[in-house]
């Protein structure tokens, strides 16, 4: 598993709408500031409202980034209540989330839209957090490797440059906030997928260095199984990424095969 062994591992915290100011002050000074990690294995990343992405631009410890969970499909001009990729490069955000389930179940997103978001928040110089996965109703169908394909194929449009910047987050709609998790056999099967599906139709390379993360109510105690697992780089974390638990999950990956 050379290659497993030469990808950090990358941690994201997805707040979504939640925490007033205080409480993302008290999060960040209790729990997110006091994180231990080798910053050469693991990488950090939280993702908090928009309204408080500045704030903690400014208070975040710097080894760990602050993210978007969302960016606008157009730039700077008359698009009310949208944010850019350039008002987030203005403040110092490097990273954004794009194409989670609940952007596209809840507001619409489709996979044509997702990919156009990827595009131009790469060709604005934001890296990027690509979400993807089924609802409950597809796997129980059997067609979870064929939605799969259909969310993942318009990667094949990017440019080479842009693979450098991009991790791709599995996250099993049916597992999200739902207090289910995949087993470790089935988000391995899914990202040896992906990874496989990247060498053929991208390059060996692109799929030996990319990240491939599991998202879908990890927490402490599954986190262990899961990251052992030989294309399992990471987590996108949502509920768990609020609570003190967020830092057994950092410690837990930032030990994991250490001896490698």
């Amino acid at each position: 598993m050379e290659g497993a062994a030469t990808r950090r591992i990358f941690i994201g915290g997805n707040w979504k709408s939640n925490n007033t100011v205080q409480q993302t002050k008290d999060l960040v000074q209790n729990t997110i500031n006091k994180l231990s990690f080798d910053s050469a294995r693991v990488e950090v990343l939280v993702a908090p409202v928009f309204t408080q992405l500045q704030w903690a631009k400014e208070n975040v410890s710097s080894n760990v980034y602050v993210g978007a969970q969302n960016v606008s499909l157009f730039g700077f001009g008359a698009y009310t209540g949208e944010i850019s990729a350039e008002a987030l490069k203005d403040i110092g955000v490097e990273w954004t989330i794009i194409g989670h389930s609940e952007r596209r179940t809840l507001f619409g997103e489709t996979d044509e839209v997702v990919l156009k978001k990827t595009t131009r928040a790469l060709e604005q110089g934001l890296k990027v957090i690509f979400c993807f996965g089924e609802v409950l109703a597809e796997r129980e169908a059997n067609q979870t490797i064929d939605v799969v394909n259909r969310q993942i194929s318009g990667l094949k449009s990017l440019k080479p440059e842009h693979w450098n910047n991009i991790v791709l987050a599995y996250e099993p709609v049916w597992a999200i906030g739902t207090g289910k998790v995949a087993t470790p056999e089935q988000a391995q099967e899914v990202h040896q997928h992906v990874r496989k599906w990247i060498s053929s139709e991208i390059s060996a390379e692109v799929a030996q260095n990319l990240r491939i993360i599991y998202g879908g109510s990890v927490n402490e105690k599954n986190c262990g199984d899961l990251i052992k697992q030989a294309d399992v780089d990471g987590f996108l974390v949502g509920g768990a990424s609020l609570k003190p638990e967020f830092a057994k999950i950092v410690e837990t990956c930032n030990t994991h095969n250490v001896s490698a």
